[in-house]
């Protein structure tokens, strides 16, 4: 005969009915909560947001414009807080703080831009070549290796000659470089996944390829594909200052942290300072930005969880 009390003891042991169900995390979760537990790549983003914020708000963070000369100088003066010169001037009385903003607006825009025109071009392509495959896939890789073969300065100096000096033409010029890269890691990334039994049910559903390459394969993509933007933003920096450094990039009054290398290394020896701010920035970004690379490729890796 069952007591009250051994009732009482199941029914404890018996799961409500109405209980909630223990919620999973999904992958996308997972990797938010691992990423935002790794040190390095969360300073690295906070320092990232400082600079953006300088750069967005330079003109409320001084009274100088980056094309106003301070005529009361001769030649380049020191870091200083009078006239609120913080990081001095260059040689023609320029404030090198509110220029050395400026450049990092035109920096990180071109960085941002022209990874976005990578993004957009190499992912379609790389997806598109890798899931059709055959003759096609062939056709595409070869003409990918045929502008792999044309030296990335050759290529930008003849868009500069027939379009003209343009900062947006840059923005292409960059982009139009840094996709060849992008497609071959999303064809690589294609060619695992397209005979995964998720695909196959598509294909047995009767969805067409188009709608396949957008709906499966491309969100199936993007992990590898976020990591390598965070190390294409700086590559395209660094070509960026290098294509300012040879006088190919933006033009003057306007300027870059490139153009600013450019110009504080002719004044090394004398005013150090030209070199030291311009320079100290862009490789704090670009440091940061391998941190954050590092950090989401940990996040996205299976094989750590």
């Amino acid at each position: 005969m069952v007591t009250l009390n051994t009732q009482a003891a199941i029914a404890k042991r018996i799961p409500e009915i109405n209980a909630d169900p223990i919620k999973g995390r999904s992958l996308w979760v997972d990797a938010r909560h691992r990423l935002f537990r790794n040190k390095a790549a969360v300073i690295s983003m906070v320092i990232l947001g400082i600079i953006l914020f300088l750069a967005i708000f330079a003109d409320l963070l001084s009274p100088w414009s980056y094309e106003q000369i301070d005529e009361e100088l001769w030649g380049a003066a020191a870091p200083s807080l009078d006239k609120f010169h913080i990081f001095g001037t260059d040689t023609i009385g320029l404030d090198l703080f509110i220029r050395t903003l400026y450049g990092a607006r035109i920096s990180l825009a071109v960085g941002v831009i022209a990874t976005f025109v990578a993004l957009t071009i190499g992912v379609f392509y790389g997806a598109t070549a890798g899931f059709i495959g055959g003759k096609v896939d062939e056709v595409m890789m070869r003409i990918v290796d045929i502008l792999y073969a044309m030296p990335f300065i050759f290529f930008v100096i003849i868009l500069m000659v027939i379009f003209g000096r343009n900062i947006y033409l840059l923005f292409v010029a960059l982009g139009a470089v840094q996709w060849l890269t992008m497609a071959r890691i999303v064809r690589g990334q294609t060619l695992t996944i397209k005979g995964k039994e998720f695909i196959e049910a598509a294909e047995a559903a009767g969805v067409s390829r188009g709608k396949m390459i957008v709906r499966h394969i491309i969100p199936n993509v993007i992990g590898p594909v976020l990591v390598y933007i965070t190390l294409t933003i700086p590559a395209v920096i660094l070509e960026e200052s290098f294509l300012s450094y040879l006088g190919l990039g933006v033009q003057a009054p306007m300027t870059s942290w490139g153009a600013l290398i450019a110009e504080g290394k002719d004044e090394m020896e004398g005013a150090v300072w030209m070199l030291l701010f311009p320079a100290g920035f862009m490789a704090v970004t670009l440091f940061c930005f391998n941190f954050i690379g590092d950090g989401l490729r940990d996040a996205l890796d299976p094989k750590d969880r």
